[in-house]
């Protein structure tokens, strides 16, 4: 009696399982995974144009394997062969996904997904962090103390600026989606603070309720009216610079700037000098425009509490990101669908 030996599908995997090894044991199972050779794009490109990953369906991707990909853009898609290539998914390991051109996968057929609310947690909890720390104008006693001093070195004159309390200020939350409202609920419930946000579509009112009470403004009386400005926006071509020195001198002077999402959303330059002339008092940062690189005016200016990228830094986060990630490629392989497809695909 015969019996049917069905070939598995083939599924490209982009960077390291480093937490859900039993999720991605799984997928093993069910699926034949293949590993690129390749340590950067250009061999990458000619891995890829050798054949080497004809039959993959899905992609599982992660932020690190940049360094051996470059963006998934129409060149790399390109390389797969349009007559053999079967990529229909590219699964990313993260919240943004700013180094998926989407377009490019949407002209070919193929559906990107991230991992919304995973990274939710951890990314609002850096930014309450980054925000008191920034606020206490925590940086120059800091910065002091590896220098050997004592605060700004003993003398009054020296001592740093006093910081200032988060209770009645006001929260000024730019893109409100899971990582934002996340960060509001903290905010005012654990802090007393005023809600108010701009987004590209206005809250139902009993989820501005449930955060307490966040008032729905536009995009000028937001930077006008904030004692804190929180960036959360995801990084495409509409939202590069978003802020830059119009949008500084539209501020409350003294404002606090809290980016978490991505650094080039925000002019680095320009908040530079909006530093050096106290337009902004001081800046918590986890993301950057060229990193690993990070604008000198930054490093230098006590008054700039810096991260290297960690907002997803923990075990739990980590894990609970690699764990949906892995059911989007789980998903791909045996109903043909993502679980999280990314926003500007939900017509698909």
């Amino acid at each position: 009696m015969a019996t049917d030996h069905k070939e598995k599908p083939k599924v490209l995997l982009l960077g390291v399982i480093e937490h859900a090894h039993s999720a991605w044991a799984a997928v093993s199972e069910i699926a034949t995974i293949i590993t690129p050779q390749s340590t950067n794009r250009a061999s990458f490109l000619e891995e890829a144009r050798s054949g080497a990953f004809d039959g993959c369906v899905a992609a599982y991707r992660t932020f690190d394997s940049f360094e051996v990909t470059g963006k998934i853009d129409g060149e790399l898609l390109d390389a797969f062969g349009e007559q053999r290539s079967s990529l229909r998914f590219v699964c990313h390991n993260g919240a943004g996904y700013d180094q998926v051109d989407v377009p490019a996968c949407t002209a070919r057929g193929i559906r990107v997904s991230n991992t919304p609310t995973a990274v939710d947690d951890a990314t609002a909890d850096l930014a309450i962090f980054l925000m008191l720390g920034a606020l206490r104008n925590l940086g120059v006693g800091m910065a002091a103390l590896r220098r050997g001093e004592w605060r700004g070195g003993g003398g009054a004159g020296e001592q740093p600026a006093l910081g200032h309390d988060p209770q009645g200020k006001v929260l000024g939350i730019l893109g409100m989606g899971g990582i934002g409202r996340n960060m509001a609920r903290k905010a005012a419930l654990a802090f007393g603070m005023r809600i108010r946000y701009h987004n590209r579509t206005r809250l139902d009112p009993g989820v501005e309720r449930e955060l307490g009470g966040a008032e729905y403004v536009g995009f000028d009386t937001l930077l006008a009216e904030s004692d804190v400005l929180s960036l959360n926006l995801p990084l495409n071509p509409k939202t590069r610079h978003t802020i830059s020195r119009a949008e500084f001198a539209k501020m409350k002077k003294g404002i606090v700037i809290v980016n978490t999402a991505r650094g080039a959303i925000m002019d680095e330059a320009a908040l530079v000098e909006a530093l050096d002339s106290g337009q902004v008092s001081s800046a918590g940062l986890d993301v950057y425009e060229q990193e690993p690189h990070i604008h000198p005016g930054l490093i230098s200016n006590p008054r700039t509490l810096l991260v290297p990228h960690m907002g997803t830094w923990t075990v739990e986060t980590e894990r609970k990101m690699e764990e949906w990630a892995i059911s989007n490629v789980r998903m791909a392989i045996e109903r043909g669908r993502l679980r999280s497809i990314v926003p500007e695909q939900r017509n698909m």
